[in-house]
């Protein structure tokens, strides 16, 4: 099982068990955040729409940390303008603890009804 996730601006496919780095979160470390799935993917069975408002992700923080150093240059020829800056993101490492989904789909049920309807009919 696994899903897609949205945050900081980004997506990310998650599995239980996967450690990732995110945009910083406003957490401290040891505590459990949650994530909105935005896609619940189980075998063949895909839980998407009205489906997902039963469904959750959970992580832990592990750690925040900062990224890699990114240097900017700015250089015009010919007018002696040189600039150097740089610039570090902060980021938060996750753990994923658990997908959840209860309840079952509604396309499940209503082919059930179908599927029942027509052998009681017949």
């Amino acid at each position: 099982m696994y899903a897609i996730v949205k945050t900081g601006g980004k997506q990310y496919r998650v599995e239980e068990g996967e450690s990732l780095l995110v945009e910083r979160l406003p957490a401290q470390e040891g505590e459990t955040v949650a994530l909105s799935p935005l896609l619940v993917i189980d075998g063949s069975d895909v839980k998407d729409g009205e489906a997902l408002a039963k469904a959750s992700v959970s992580a832990t923080v592990v750690a925040h940390e900062r990224g890699p150093k990114l240097r900017i240059v700015k250089f015009k020829p010919k007018r002696g303008y040189k600039r150097r800056t740089g610039h570090r993101q902060e980021l938060t490492r996750i753990q994923i603890t658990g997908i959840k989904v209860t309840g079952r789909s509604s396309t499940r049920r209503s082919s059930a009804k179908k599927a029942e309807e027509a052998s009681s009919g017949s």
